[in-house]
């Protein structure tokens, strides 16, 4: 029971399918205690029966870009479990036009909706929980491969997950003063209902089994335990971390097999 007695909040748990669901199964296996968000009505039917699958006592609407709805849930969450332990940032959004073709025709809106959503969120979730967190508490965030180098029709995303990894090394700095580690789960190719509105994902899933070392794609199971590890007293000296969890595949350049599948 490696957190038992601990308490935290994940916002972005949207389906049983998901990095976030992934995660928040293994924290609960391990004892924790787990506030759940929905960003809107239509996802409430979704979110629900997870939460109280792992019997949360909190589950509550919170739009991440709206500052009044982030302040009534961090005061809600205060009044409900006292402290944080963890809490997982697991939001991000993109208009679809914007995940395909070419970047150099990201719209404005379309760029400041990705950055709002996908990485300033992180920025206002840790001002609102501050003064909340527990000396040792660790704060999480899900990025992608495509923030670090150009990954096809991944576009505007990629460019906000960058912003999000570079956002948590300064809020590693921030809130290392209080004892709280910040650090991003970059996980590989993974199938989940949010990655089929990525263009070609299933050839980037077969390429992704040619190029791993392990010679095969990461499951949602290697994802969650690692989020556990680093939400988790295991990793008290892991703070501004970027932790790839791709089967290798980050750590190696693209093979020729790689290139022919992805360019059929």
């Amino acid at each position: 029971m490696l957190m038992q007695g601990k308490k935290g909040i994940i916002f972005g748990v949207s389906n049983k399918f998901g990095i976030a669901n992934a995660i928040a199964e293994q924290l609960h296996a391990a004892g924790a205690e787990i506030a759940f968000t929905y960003a809107n009505e239509a996802m409430k039917g979704r979110v629900t029966p997870i939460a109280e699958s792992m019997n949360s006592k909190m589950i509550v609407e919170c739009d991440v870009t709206n500052e009044e709805h982030l302040e009534r849930t961090f005061k809600q969450y205060e009044q409900t479990y006292g402290k944080l332990d963890f809490m997982v940032h697991a939001v991000a959004f993109a208009n679809k036009e914007d995940l395909m073709g070419e970047f150099i025709n990201t719209s404005k809106d379309g760029w400041n909706l990705a950055m709002g959503v996908s990485a300033y969120s992180l920025v206002a979730m840790c001002r609102h929980a501050r003064p909340l967190f527990n000396e040792g508490a660790a704060v999480l965030s899900l990025t992608y491969l495509g923030g670090e180098k150009m990954v096809a029709n991944y576009n505007v995303m990629g460019v906000a997950k960058a912003a999000l990894e570079s956002s948590s090394r300064y809020l590693a700095t921030d809130l290392g003063k209080n004892g709280v580690r910040v650090n991003c789960l970059s996980a590989g190719a993974v199938k989940t209902l949010a990655a089929k509105g990525i263009s070609g994902f299933d050839k980037m899933l077969k390429a992704g089994i040619v190029k791993a070392p392990l010679k095969r794609n990461v499951s949602l199971e290697d994802v969650g335990k690692t989020g556990l590890y680093l939400l988790s007293d295991l990793s008290s000296g892991v703070t501004g971390e970027i932790v790839h969890v791709d089967c290798g595949c980050h750590s190696v350049y693209s093979s020729i097999e790689e290139m022919e599948l992805l360019t059929k």
